[in-house]
């Protein structure tokens, strides 16, 4: 299997494929719902949908517009309202913000003045046009806004506005041990040659693991349920200080979106309710919970260079993919990915992404929290802007990693890292867990 082309026509075509699918995205997440819906702040985490969908429209006017084709800007008076950095979530419904028609055609004027511009530049001679680099950053940020979108829309109240069909049963048996091995020694992290790979990504680097074992599926419904049933949210010793203060803060009991009625869990999704199904993923878990549930286990989760090692290390090689089952861009036999379903895949599903080890599903259906906190490689250097990562390095924000059904395959690779607060359990996190292979 090979990465994609790189010749300027096929970067071109990738470029284009990248940012329709976006816009086809983003259209239908603000088209599902009417104009109070787009302008209403749903929950004091999220931005109303107005605003993600002109923020959308500015960044790609600020980075392809005039950044890469040099031209006057279109709307600088607005870059203040859609600067995330200078308002936060919940003090955006109070900004005199575009109203829903004049976002939208902003955004398309955006759009099509910039296919002109793909269409023109050269894809050489700087770090923003090399490789289409600008364009397949702007793709991945529409991208990254669609996932944000989709979570508001699981956060708002009222009957389902988005139906998809539910993910394939899997053709196979499932896996027939529990965890994995992975062998220790050293192997290659992160990435120096993917083109469209953001600055935390880089620079390729080798990193060495001890051997370690690694849960083959995310952990499930029924084995989270297991925690509670034995009084996992009330036993002080599993959980971190910071993590119990806000269990008993919040009088957390269960996942986000979870209740208990008539002897049985249920959750709400996307405006369903619905009975907790026991062999998916869990879903809506902050950090805490997850080290607690690992701890619970007797186990704990894994750091983030194990996660990248159990995903992207062929033993027999000796190379690192670009994805558990190799080099091709993802489809969908490999992963659940890009809202083609509304939830995620039972665990065991999709074989066919399985890593050369077996470890399964590292890609897609539910985020994945690591040990981790987000910290740079060695020999990072910011691009084309600090504030996408550099200003979250620290101890504050810990790293998942492998995507969920909400993330969409430009946004999604081995060695791409996601970060977010511990706390956080609105987004759509799971996990897995592992442990020393010395304690065998």
């Amino acid at each position: 299997m090979s990465a994609p082309e790189t010749t300027p026509a096929a970067l071109r075509l990738r470029a284009v494929a990248a940012l329709t699918a976006a816009r086809e995205r983003t259209a239908l997440l603000t088209s599902c719902v009417d104009d109070g819906e787009l302008t209403a702040q749903h929950s004091p985490l999220m931005s109303p949908l107005v605003w993600d969908l002109a923020h959308i429209g500015n960044q790609e006017e600020q980075w392809l517009w005039r950044a890469v084709a040099g031209r006057e800007a279109l709307r600088p008076e607005i870059d203040p309202l859609y600067d995330a950095f200078q308002h936060p979530r919940s003090t955006r419904p109070s900004l005199p913000l575009l109203a829903p028609a004049e976002a939208r055609a902003y955004a398309a004027d955006v759009r099509g003045r910039i296919l002109d511009v793909l269409d023109g530049t050269a894809l050489e001679g700087g770090p923003l046009v090399e490789s289409a680099f600008a364009f397949g950053m702007i793709a991945q940020h529409e991208q990254q806004h669609d996932e944000t979108m989709l979570i508001t829309h699981q956060l708002r109240r009222g009957p389902a506005a988005l139906t998809a069909p539910p993910p394939p049963s899997t053709s196979s048996a499932g896996p027939e041990a529990a965890e994995v091995l992975v062998p220790g020694g050293p192997f290659t992290m992160g990435t120096s040659d993917e083109a469209w790979a953001l600055d935390n990504e880089r620079p390729a680097h080798t990193r060495i693991v001890a051997s370690f074992f690694i849960d083959t599926v995310p952990v499930t419904n029924g084995a989270y349920q297991a925690f509670l049933a034995d009084g996992g949210y009330r036993e002080e010793r599993w959980w971190q200080p910071e993590g119990w203060a806000q269990i008993r803060e919040h009088s957390i009991e269960a996942p986000l979106f979870w209740r208990r009625e008539g002897g049985q869990w249920l959750r709400r999704r996307f405006g369903v309710t619905e009975p907790v199904p026991e062999d998916e993923p869990v879903l809506h878990v902050s950090w805490y919970e997850a080290d607690a549930y690992a701890r619970w286990a007797g186990r704990r989760l894994p750091t983030e260079a194990e996660w990248e090692k159990a995903a992207r290390h062929d033993p027999a090689s000796g190379r690192s993919r670009r994805y558990p089952w190799g080099d091709a861009d993802p489809g969908p036999v490999h992963a659940n990915l890009g809202q083609r379903h509304l939830g995620p895949a039972p665990a065991g599903s999709y074989p066919e992404g399985a890593s050369p080890l077996g470890v399964r599903q590292l890609i897609g259906d539910v985020w994945e929290w690591t040990a981790s906190d987000f910290l740079p490689y060695p020999g990072f250097r910011a691009f084309p802007y600090k504030e996408y990562s550099e200003v979250f390095f620290g101890p504050a924000h810990k790293v998942l990693r492998g995507g969920s059904f909400a993330v969409d395959a430009v946004a999604c690779r081995g060695t791409f890292r996601n970060w977010d607060l511990p706390v956080r359990r609105q987004i759509f996190a799971g996990f897995r867990t592992a442990r020393n292979a010395e304690a065998a």
